[in-house]
């Protein structure tokens, strides 16, 4: 029986996650798909995966230490392994606000979710990780959280995507002995619900994380891209 490289997909029956799932499964991984609501998550499985051979809902929400724990185990004892992470679960794209006013009980959710949802599933399943022949770490970020290109707006949201883009600095840093690749993906404007009306179509943004997902073992570590080029950070 053929033992396929095991990708785990946070924030994903829709939208950019969504979409990773599907080019990740068709490009031959499968895929454990990561949903708040199993039963959403279940129906975007379905829609990608009719057989149910090569996607696998489960039920996660990143900022529940809980929930995650629960899906590293489920994982560990039902595939025996994980090669990719994908951490692309986010919230509050907070447009309305500004930094010198921010309801900072708003930018703490922000931050669970964005950064310390990443890192929790990141460290849940790095032990499977580590055994991997090809471990790959992929945080999607956003422009919105570069440093350079910062003038204002979406606090919560920038600062949380800022921290993302440290966090893949620091364990990419980490782990490149180990032969770990991590690097921080910007999707770019994407036609979702969090991007709003308009913005490019879905399929594109995910090329560019499904691109960092599936690099050759000489490729880039502790890097900022879209669509395979750098960010400035």
């Amino acid at each position: 029986m053929e033992v396929l490289p095991v990708a785990v997909v946070t924030g994903a029956n829709r939208g950019i996650g969504l979409d990773v799932v599907r080019q990740l499964a068709h490009r031959g991984h499968h895929v454990v798909l990561g949903s708040r609501d199993l039963a959403k998550g279940r129906a975007a499985a379905a829609r990608i995966d009719p057989g149910a051979g090569r996607v696998t809902a489960v039920q996660l929400d990143v900022s529940d230490g809980a929930s995650v724990a629960a899906m590293a185990d489920r994982v560990t004892r039902e595939l025996g392994r994980a090669d990719v992470i994908v951490n692309n679960a986010a919230i509050l794209y907070d447009t309305w606000a500004q930094a010198r006013t921010a309801d900072l009980d708003e930018v703490q959710r922000a931050l669970d979710t964005n950064l310390f949802g990443a890192w929790r599933v990141t460290q849940a399943l790095l032990p499977l990780l580590m055994r991997s022949p090809r471990p790959r770490v992929v945080n999607v970020s956003s422009e919105g959280g570069s440093l350079q290109s910062m003038t204002g707006g979406t606090p919560a949201y920038s600062v949380s995507k800022a921290s993302l883009n440290a966090l893949t600095r620091l364990l990419a840093g980490e782990l490149r002995r180990h032969h770990v690749l991590v690097n921080a993906v910007c999707p770019g404007w994407v036609a979702t619900d969090m991007g709003g009306g308009g913005g490019r179509p879905v399929a594109e943004g995910a090329a560019g994380v499904v691109w960092a997902a599936t690099l050759p073992d000489d490729g880039p570590s502790g890097g900022f891209f879209r669509d395979g080029e750098p960010v400035p950070w």
